[in-house]
């Protein structure tokens, strides 16, 4: 089995300043790009950029960024966490991320999902009925264009295709693409009958629950006659010089972030021992390096996964602590997970 794969995934949370007050969407564009470039200089594997449309996150236009940080980057691949296809047009994303691929020489990725958040929706006009029917037309429609050199499709969601090239082409191969996938059963056999790797974004609970969902990939990869593919994690987590200090310091910023998504989702508030409960026994890979090494380690072994990328942005958190986690996760973390895997 070849080496575990280490990846980073931002939102573009909008940062606190030095101030005390919150900045600009576009400093925080920025800062992400440099802490792309941190995580290309400590060799880390890949770096995911998230699609959202709210106050609380800056970046609506992953591939933008992303293609930014490819002018800035030699190795690291680069993507999106996820692209909310539902509310995008299939062919434009193809475009945009083939025309990356092109820019950063074959290191971009997609990760395609749903949406856990719906403001794309009714923002680009499309109905939040058929939020499932507007999904798997438009990745019916996606697959096609990975695939074929001429394209012929319809369905009722957007204008059909005949005979249609798309330009332009992937230069080398194909264009890496993902199903991310929160929880639903249907959309793990959808990414294996497809022949697409699969993305668990594990964000809560024991991440062991989640073992079946994999177990359910492979056995639908085998159904299919599909190959082996790979397996992803996403899960939100922190690094600190210790244990101690990295609960600290993600505490306040995390809880004010699933706080006030929760109040929108009618979670209540979180508390301090809850958190405590998640990182020791949950989905919050936080602490020192050791301590979050042997987690994600033991989390690969149990899914199977050849890829573990870690949500290393939670709210407010200061840009200056997101660098230095960046650099504790790519010197410290990630040799150590790989040595525990070795």
């Amino acid at each position: 089995m070849p080496p575990l794969e280490l990846g980073l995934d931002t939102f573009g949370d909008v940062t606190m300043g030095a101030d005390g007050r919150l900045l600009s969407h576009a400093q925080v564009i920025r800062d992400v790009i440099d802490e792309a470039v941190l995580a290309d200089d400590v060799s880390l594997n890949f770096f995911g950029v998230g699609e959202h449309h709210r106050a609380d996150f800056a970046i609506s236009a992953p591939d933008i960024v992303l293609a930014a940080i490819a002018g800035r980057t030699q190795n690291i691949r680069l993507g999106s966490a996820v692209t909310v296809l539902g509310s995008d047009d299939p062919v434009r994303v193809f475009q945009r991320f083939s025309t990356l691929d092109a820019a950063s020489r074959g290191r971009a990725e997609v990760i395609l999902g749903r949406g856990s958040f719906t403001e794309s929706f009714p923002l680009f006009g499309y109905p939040l009925n058929q939020y499932e029917k507007l999904f798997s037309e438009k990745l019916d429609l996606f697959v096609k264009l990975l695939r074929d050199e001429t394209v012929t499709w319809r369905g009722e969601t957007r204008a059909p295709l005949t005979d249609q090239r798309v330009f332009p082409p992937i230069e080398r191969g194909t264009l890496t693409t993902w199903i991310g996938v929160g929880g639903s059963p249907e959309s793990v056999v959808r990414a294996a009958r497809y022949g697409l790797p699969l993305m668990l974004a594990i964000i809560g609970g024991d991440p062991q629950r989640f073992r079946p969902y994999a177990e359910l990939y492979l056995a639908s990869l085998q159904e299919f006659g599909q190959p082996v593919l790979p397996i992803g994690i996403h899960s939100p987590g922190y690094v600190a010089d210790t244990d101690a200090q990295a609960r600290d310091e993600f505490f306040e910023d995390y809880k004010r972030m699933r706080d006030q998504i929760g109040s929108e989702r009618g979670w209540p508030p979180m508390r301090r021992a809850e958190y405590d409960q998640e990182i020791e026994h949950g989905s919050l890979y936080v602490g020192g390096p050791e301590t979050v090494a042997r987690k994600i380690a033991a989390t690969a072994k149990t899914i199977g996964a050849s890829r573990f990328d870690l949500k290393y942005s939670a709210g407010t958190l200061p840009h200056a602590r997101l660098m230095h986690c960046i650099e504790l996760y790519g010197t410290k973390v990630a040799p150590l997970v790989r040595d525990l895997l070795a």
